[in-house]
């Protein structure tokens, strides 16, 4: 390792070489025109230049480190092709979780856990309490790893069924109203759920699952008068809510139910005057035993690095506006 002093203070070049070579995992590593090596530089403020299996990070003390760290790590899942997201789930961990620490769920992604302290303590707060929040912004994995439970907790037997749900905001709830049957009519505001499913269960396991009444996705409107018992259920997109719609839903659950909420405060398209079902819900349930909330941050956007610096310049604008 070689340091260096610039303007700013220590800057560090960092060398390493990956041994045993192996050009398909070096090429892996660096993506198709070295795209994956582009991603960290400009995630972490870093310069990376490599010859063959010898490679140099550039950059401030703690960046430089950081980038060798998510280097070795995708080193190690090379085997294959890396998908880009993957490299900025790694990119999002902050090094301080092991995969032994990380739990880990039974989907079809064998690789999916935690890649965030928040996200860690979302699944664990999911595995220990009977109702769940998730309230931060778009990108963060709320929904994704709750639908992840969920097909957990199916394939342990430790619910029979999963049942996905979400308010039809858009139209009001008043589906009557738009063309087609009522699988056309839903499906616009539903597809988000079905992309998880298909993703972590794969899409004939799937189709067998809704075939033998054990997977579910509909409309809030549809939980009414309604009492899941052994189920997981997942109410997502909770900021649409009114408070009637939160209290109706979360009185759904039954016996041997666990059930996940999850929102982002930021993106409410409720009329002005009305007020969250979550917000409201947040603050009125927020000492009672068996519920917790998990808080998501820019932090914790596991998309491209773009997402957080626009969940960022939204909440600064939002903050300087006195908006909620």
């Amino acid at each position: 390792m070689g340091c260096q002093l610039d303007g700013n203070g220590y800057r560090v070049i960092l060398r390493h070489t990956f041994t045993p070579l192996n050009n398909s995992r070096l090429g892996h590593l660096c993506g198709p025109l070295d795209a994956h090596l582009r991603r960290i530089e400009d995630a972490l403020g870093v310069k990376i230049a490599h010859r063959h299996e010898q490679f140099k990070v550039d950059g401030p003390k703690a960046p430089a480190q950081r980038a060798m760290e998510v280097l070795q790590a995708l080193y190690e899942i090379a085997q294959r092709a890396i998908d880009p997201a993957v490299v900025q789930l790694t990119l999002a961990g902050d090094g301080s979780m092991s995969d032994e620490d990380a739990a880990m769920l039974v989907t079809r992604r064998a690789d999916l856990r935690a890649r965030t302290p928040t996200q860690a303590l979302y699944l664990d707060n999911i595995a220990k309490h009977d109702i769940t929040f998730g309230i931060g912004p778009a990108g963060t994995g709320k929904t994704y790893l709750a639908v992840a439970c969920a097909v957990d907790a199916l394939e342990r037997a430790a619910v029979q069924r999963i049942v996905l749900t979400r308010p039809a905001v858009e139209a009001g709830e008043r589906l009557g109203f738009l063309p087609g049957d009522l699988t056309q009519k839903v499906d616009p505001y539903l597809r988000p759920l079905y992309d998880a499913l298909y993703d972590l269960m794969g899409y004939e396991k799937v189709q067998k699952a809704f075939e033998r009444n054990v997977l579910e996705i509909a409309p809030l409107a549809f939980m009414r008068g309604r009492t899941l018992n052994n189920a997981f259920v997942i109410l997502d997109e909770a900021q649409n809510t009114s408070v009637e719609q939160m209290k109706m839903f979360l009185t759904r659950i039954g016996f041997g139910a666990k059930a996940v909420v999850t929102g982002d405060v930021s993106q409410i398209d409720l009329p002005k005057q009305q007020l969250s079902g979550l917000i409201d819900a947040e603050r009125v349930l927020k000492r009672v035993a068996g519920i917790a909330t998990t808080h998501f941050t820019s932090a914790d956007v596991v998309r491209h690095p773009l997402v957080a610096k626009i969940v960022d310049a939204y909440d600064g604008q939002r903050k300087r506006s006195g908006g909620h």
